[in-house]
């Protein structure tokens, strides 16, 4: 903890949380852009738990695409973090730079297959250091003017390891959580980070979230409309999480294709693979970052920071980089 708060200028609110406001702010000395993340502490229950966590993450998880904390700020009533800097997140950069109309929202393709490799990047490297994002969605997901995606908010994160911990099903902000949490299931790993992938890339293509529950249950009900009701031929064990019951209507599972028309076929192919129903059959990050529709990334000697730069500074992304 090498500044301290009168180092920083705290310019405009860039949005409210749970238990911190985050502000744009400039260092006084160096001119540098930052994004001040203000926890207020209470006396009695001292430092929240999910500030801890995020600290003590954040400092282990130096990646391209997960982005910066520079900084911890400690004074008597008030925790400051101090973050890079981002122009945006994907929800409000989807609404200033995404198609107008009744796409409204939606990006280009190969917009999209960049911003997916990059968050599958940032999983990737989350779960190769045992650490589970937990709140994947749009709003966390930061943009810069260079095109990059960086995930952010670890505040829900946990560490994880072997065997298999029991962990809070209270997680994930509904419309991105997985269907084998919302059954109550308290034994998930990885596989809740790639269902949110899964819909953050059918949104990015359409413009909509792809299940939008207003509750736990209609949560479920939207996913079975599309995917299909689960049985226990279909995915063995599921009649015994804690929230199935036998009164769900019976679906049959549609063609995702005809929800996500816009989508390109290999972008389809990579769609199913993320949204399967039994969490043991979803890819992993590291699989998903070798599918076919990535073939053009996967560049020797030629980093994504680079393939999205050249990308946004194409002629038919005019007016992207000026945020």
């Amino acid at each position: 903890m090498s500044s301290t708060s009168s180092q920083f200028q705290q310019l405009e609110k860039l949005g409210e949380g749970t238990y911190a406001t985050v502000y744009k702010g400039r260092n006084r000395t160096t001119g540098q852009l930052v994004a001040l993340k203000e926890i207020n502490l209470d006396s009695d229950e001292g430092t929240p738990s999910t500030a801890i966590r995020e600290i003590s993450l954040m400092k282990e998880l130096k990646h391209e695409n997960i982005v910066t904390l520079y900084d911890v700020i400690h004074t008597e009533n008030k925790l400051n973090l101090v973050f890079e800097y981002m122009d945006k997140d994907l929800k409000k950069y989807m609404e200033t730079n995404g198609q107008k109309g009744a796409n409204k929202g939606a990006l280009p393709p190969r917009q999209v297959k960049l911003f997916m490799y990059q968050l599958l990047c940032g999983i990737m490297f989350c779960h190769d250091n045992r650490v589970l994002h937990r709140d994947l969605k749009p709003q966390n997901l930061l943009i810069n003017n260079k095109g990059q995606l960086k995930l952010a908010d670890f505040g829900l994160a946990r560490a994880f390891g072997i065997p298999v911990n029991t962990f809070s099903n209270e997680v994930v902000t509904l419309w991105y959580r997985a269907p084998d949490v919302l059954l109550g299931s308290r034994t998930y790993s990885t596989s809740i980070d790639i269902w949110s992938a899964g819909c953050i890339l059918a949104e990015m293509f359409t413009g909509r979230p792809l299940f939008p529950g207003t509750s736990n249950e209609d949560q479920l009900l939207k996913i079975f409309n599309v995917m299909g009701t689960p049985n226990e031929q279909t995915w063995p064990g599921v009649s015994s999480l804690p929230n199935f019951h036998h009164k769900f209507p019976i679906y049959a599972p549609q063609d995702l294709r005809a929800i996500v028309p816009q989508i390109e076929p290999m972008a389809l192919e990579l769609l199913v693979l993320l949204l399967q129903m039994r969490p043991e059959n979803r890819i992993t990050a590291r699989q998903a970052l070798q599918h076919p529709w990535f073939a053009d990334l996967n560049t020797p000697g030629v980093s994504v920071a680079q393939l999205t730069q050249a990308a946004f500074n194409a002629p038919d992304y005019a007016g992207v980089a000026s945020y």
